[in-house]
Order: structure tokens, then sequence, then C-alpha cells
């Protein structure tokens, strides 16, 4: 069963779907781009190690699997006494490192050359020192001879990808760059100056569009709503979200409106 929504879907802006979805999402479009991309480029998954040091994060540091109930114990006896010792049950929980390893994509030419880089952005590169952290990388990648291509399908946290004002002392969106949910931005190595924005709004689908290659070879498109179509199938979400509830997302009075009449129909 689909999404009921026609582009990204705001109920997985959750932090215990996002998860998954992200390395969906990265692995689908490797898997996309493979075919037209060989045999003279490969795309390659990389991963970065991040590690988050702010108050917030967005990944939790426990999971509980059983809680200790109130009252709920076992009674041993001890041999060859009449001493009964009361044995309580354990919580059994999941330890997850503080740091952890986040997914991207290079693009690589035959001969080893990084040609392009795909980041999907999390929430942790949009907050706090994970936000510091993608920011100085963006910096590396855009100091390169690299093509750098950001897709922002994480409505909450700040401003991230590189459509930026020239004219903030802090990374924000372009002036020209209409309201928008979602955005893409493709930051091509031999126009800087020049980034190609892909604003979109809740109610539209994503997009397919152009990832740069190594000069003179052509630019490959990425159907990305075909791409999440095939995330949001494989991974089941429609039996683990109810669209009744409210989603995790805030949305502005126009997207609730929509959703109401369109999605929920109510």
């Amino acid at each position: 069963m689909p999404s009921p929504f026609p582009g990204m879907d705001p109920y997985l802006e959750n932090s215990t779907m996002w998860s998954t979805l992200h390395h969906s999402l990265i692995t689908y479009i490797r898997d996309a781009l493979q075919p037209k991309l060989r045999p003279n480029y490969n795309a390659r998954i990389e991963e970065r190690v991040f590690v988050e040091e702010s108050p917030q994060t967005f990944y939790p540091d426990v999971a509980l699997l059983k809680p200790d109930l109130p009252g709920v114990h076992e009674v041993a006896t001890l041999e060859k006494t009449a001493t009964e010792v009361v044995v309580r049950n354990p919580a059994e929980i999941i330890l997850f490192p503080t740091d952890y390893r986040e997914p991207f994509i290079e693009i690589r030419h035959a001969s080893g050359q990084v040609i392009t880089v795909i980041e999907v952005l999390s929430p942790a590169n949009k907050t706090g020192e994970g936000c510091r952290q993608y920011r100085r990388k963006q910096e590396k990648v855009l100091n390169s001879q690299a093509h750098l291509v950001e897709i922002d399908l994480w409505s909450q946290g700040e401003f991230t990808v590189a459509c930026a004002d020239p004219m903030s002392a802090e990374p924000a969106r372009h002036p020209a760059l209409p309201p928008s949910r979602y955005l893409i931005c493709v930051s091509r190595a031999t126009r800087r100056s020049r980034a190609e924005a892909y604003p979109l709004k809740l109610q539209e689908a994503l997009p397919a569009f152009r990832i740069p290659l190594k000069a003179p070879d052509a630019d490959v498109v990425l159907n990305l709503q075909a791409v999440f179509e095939k995330c949001y199938e494989n991974g089941g979400y429609a039996d683990l979200i109810n669209y009744k509830d409210a989603p995790p997302a805030p949305l502005t009075e126009e997207e609730e409106k929509w959703v109401k009449e369109t999605i929920l129909k109510v």
C-alpha cells in the first residue's frame, strides 16, 4: 500500500522511523543511479562517524524492551535453609553508543576521483553539534572539485543545505527561494555561485532531477519519488502508521487544512 501523500510523508518525520528510512533512501538512491553510471562511474555508500555532544538528541541512547513492573518478583529459596530471598526481575535494555555511523553516497570516476557527493540530511545534521559537524563536512566539499547534492526531507531544525543567503552571518534560506517544507540543493563544482534549488511543498510529489558528473559527461536523472515509494513499500510503513493521529512533525495552517481535507477526508 502506498503512502497517502503525493510526496514525502510527514508521518515519517519521527525519530523511531527516520533511521531506517534514511538508510533505505541512501541504498535505493545508489541502486537507482548505479546502472546509469557504470562502467565509467561507480556509486558507493560511505559512512561518517557522527558524535552527538548536544543535550538534545534525535536518536535514543537506550531502548526499553521490558519494564520491571512493581510487585512482579520471583521467590527463591536458599538451599538447606528456609530463608526466602526475593529475586527482582531486571529491566532489559539495549544500549546505543553516543556516536553512530551516518551513510552518504559518493559517485567516483573509474580513476578513483570523487565526482559527486550525495547527502540525505537527517535530524542530527540540523541541530547542535551534529549541525556544526555537518557544516564542516559541507564546507570541505564546497571547497573541493566535487559536486554536492543535498536532499532535505526533514522539515524541522536549522537550515543546513548550501542554498544559503550570502548576506546572512549564519547559513539561512536564500531570500529568492519561495516558502517550502522540504528542499533539494545541487551545487555544481563548476559554478558554486549558482546553486540549483528544488523547494518542495507537502502537497506535491518529489521531483526527478539531474545529478551532475564529470564534464563532458551528461548528467544522470534521479527519480526521487520512485525511490521514496520503494522505501515506503519495502519498509512496511503502512502497517506502522496510524494516519488518524496527528503527524509527529508540526504542520502549517495551510498544510493542516489540506491534510484534513485531502488525506484524512474530514
